[in-house]
């Protein structure tokens, strides 16, 4: 790509952007508008204030809602909207300073390196390449150079981590004691219950069961039936006289055979998948092998539009194998646009159904609440961009590169490949100008629901009340998208550092953006008290190590083996670093420990307890149901209609 096909992109994106705001600030004032702007606020009935005068300034663009997101506190993102959006909107900030710091090293160290040495890239070679290590000599000394930033990088990375996921832990332990009065903390899910023997039913063996084993601390449970036969589900809510008690039958082995009595803490009521706990749980393993195995099948089919797309991006490799392509030179500047512009855009527009595929395929999975099938989509969708949107672009990009040449010279093919890996760089800069420059923008204008409305006003709903456009934060969009920006600028924050700055400003826009987003847009369905954070951090260590591997092979390359042998020490104490996390960090994202637990209870006063159980019985019941349901409350049943499951 050319500096003048990047320069397009630039200005077009720019452009974009600055219509697309201006928009979003006009059509923000409107009252007609409040459904799609406000219906977080709306729906929690705060006060919004609109001009209703036919004046000037309604119609003027402002962006005093930029400065409005930025004066917003953590506390107050706390407050509303709960741990896990604050986690989102740490890791924006964490972005910003991550690479802040990396492009002053990047611009005011490896840049120069770059750029003051005689090329020995072939002449025609792009001019972008001139900015990228690729133009370092093999065997010069100025390699240590990148290796120091290397190292520096490195250590960076991962002092900010560690220090944000000391951060969040203390704030996930504080938000879980804040959140006490949740019935989810005296509750445990339990799966595969047995079969009573004698009354050949689930419901009574729960009760039998857990007043023999946990004679003080059960309480209640409630079974769960199948919808259409009042019989066939092994499923149970099992309420437990304080939190200290349900920590500790939650993570304790029931049977000797651990495939029954299977226990665990219970999701937050609105929080369950009620669905999928009708599913047996002795097919759950043959339902995540069958995803595993579509999610493979829909990567290998996606590696086709993005292989097209690095086709249009190296315009001058098409030309030689698509002479038809050279039509578009006619016209002054066209051709500019088509490689810089079109490929980003293009990429991004397939790329929009992929968060959506692949939740349906966790759906699927047999999750047992919504936020780990949101945690599960989240990881499918960055491994699926990480494989089709890095590698593969890197390596259809190679191999276009490598037709007509390899067969000439077998021995440039190591070199011209390592080469390939910098030369991408210039279409990843577009991509990000895209994604910051125009995706942001039409994430706060959502022109789809604007025309959603526009044509039911003048349609079916004319004169009908207007509906109010509430959804939940989707965390399996945002947070991979997030995450695969953080892997492109990491693994070229030595390769080729130009690219540092634009992450910055996609870092620093995301942030404005879901600020406001989170605080007038999209509404907190349930809230895991920062489990999103151990996600988060196990895709910026793997962008790290997928870093320190590609150097690995780059300083080889440069006839600097001193260097790789170097970093492969560095890979080393990367991979330490996170099995430390797993073992230092990771358990109490996952798990209550019997101290904090009995802290919160300590807290309560005599009779907060006795209501939190009370309030039990009738929270864990799917929404379509009757406020009836079967239950065991100490020795005494009151079963009067049994909590039916909606499996469709």
């Amino acid at each position: 790509m050319s500096p003048e096909s990047l320069l397009a992109s630039a200005g077009i994106n720019i452009g974009l952007a600055i219509v697309i705001l201006c928009l979003y600030s006009v059509f923000r004032k409107q009252h007609s508008n409040a459904n799609i702007y406000y219906p977080r606020r709306l729906s929690l009935n705060h006060p919004i204030s609109f001009d209703r005068s036919f004046t000037l300034r309604r119609f003027l663009p402002s962006f005093d809602w930029i400065s409005e997101a930025v004066r917003v506190s953590e506390d107050q993102i706390l407050t509303t909207c709960g741990l896990d959006a604050l986690v989102v909107i740490r890791f924006f900030k964490f972005g910003m300073k991550f690479f802040a710091v990396c492009s002053v090293v990047g611009l005011m160290v490896l840049l120069p390196v770059n750029c003051s040495v005689s090329s020995d890239l072939s002449p025609t070679s792009r001019s972008m390449d001139t900015l990228t290590i690729s133009n370092v000599p093999k065997g010069s000394n100025r390699l240590w150079v990148h290796f120091s930033s290397l190292c520096f990088i490195s250590f960076t990375g991962i002092y900010l981590l560690h220090q944000e996921y000391k951060i969040v832990l203390v704030k996930r332990v504080q938000q879980l004691r804040n959140r006490r009065n949740q019935p989810s903390q005296l509750t445990v899910l339990v799966r595969q219950v047995p079969l009573c023997d004698e009354h050949k039913t689930f419901s009574c063996n729960v009760d039998h069961f857990f007043s023999k084993y946990h004679p003080h601390a059960y309480h209640s449970y409630q079974i769960l039936y199948g919808e259409n036969h009042l019989e066939e589900l092994p499923v149970a809510f099992v309420t437990f006289r304080s939190r200290w008690d349900a920590s500790l039958a939650s993570q304790t082995q029931q049977h000797p055979n651990p495939l029954l009595w299977i226990s665990q803490m219970a999701p937050e009521p609105r929080d369950v998948f009620w669905k999928n706990l009708a599913v047996p749980y002795k097919h759950v393993i043959i339902y995540r092998f069958a995803v595993l195995i579509a999610e493979i099948i829909f990567s290998i089919f996606f590696a086709i539009p993005v292989s097209a797309v690095q086709g249009i991006a190296q315009f001058e490799k098409l030309k030689k194998w698509f002479p038809p392509a050279m039509a578009v030179q006619l016209i002054p500047g066209l051709s500019s646009v088509i490689t810089g512009y079109l490929p980003s855009v293009i990429l991004s527009g397939f790329l929009y159904v992929v968060p959506f595929v692949m939740k349906g395929m966790a759906g699927v999975a047999g999750c047992v609440s919504i936020s780990e099938q949101e945690q599960k989509a989240s990881n499918m969708v960055f491994y699926f961009l990480m494989a089709n949107v890095f590698f593969m672009s890197v390596l259809s990009g190679s191999l276009l590169d490598q037709i007509g040449k390899s067969f000439n010279n077998p021995r440039d093919v190591p070199s011209r490949l390592a080469g390939a890996v910098s030369a991408r760089a210039d279409f990843f800069i577009t991509y990000v100008l895209t994604s910051a420059l125009a995706g942001f923008p039409l994430e706060i204008l959502q022109p789809g629901l604007l025309t959603w409305e526009t044509m039911k006003l003048h349609t079916w709903a004319r004169g009908r009340k207007k509906s109010n456009y509430l959804s939940s934060f989707p965390y399996h969009r945002v947070i991979p998208f997030v995450s695969l920006f953080v892997l492109i600028g990491i693994v070229y924050a030595v390769i080729a550092p130009l690219l540092l700055p634009f992450l910055v400003v996609y870092f620093l826009l995301g942030y404005v953006v879901y600020i406001n987003q989170l605080l007038d847009v999209y509404e907190t369905t349930y809230e895991t008290c920062g489990q999103y954070w151990p996600h988060l951090h196990h895709h910026v260590v793997v962008a790290i190590i997928i870093m320190q591997i590609t150097m690995i092979g780059f300083f080889g390359l440069k006839l600097k083996p001193a260097a790789s042998i170097a970093t492969l020490l560095l890979l080393v104490a990367t991979v330490a670093y996170n099995e430390y996390c797993k073992i230092r960090f990771l358990p109490t994202f996952y798990k209550c420990s019997v101290q904090d637990a009995k802290d919160s209870d300590e807290l309560d006063k005599d009779d907060a307890c006795d209501i939190y159980r009370e309030r039990e019985i009738e929270a864990y019941r799917p929404p379509s149901l009757p406020q009836t349901c079967d239950t065991m409350e100490e020795s005494t049943s009151t079963s009067t209609q049994p909590l039916l499951l909606t499996t469709s």
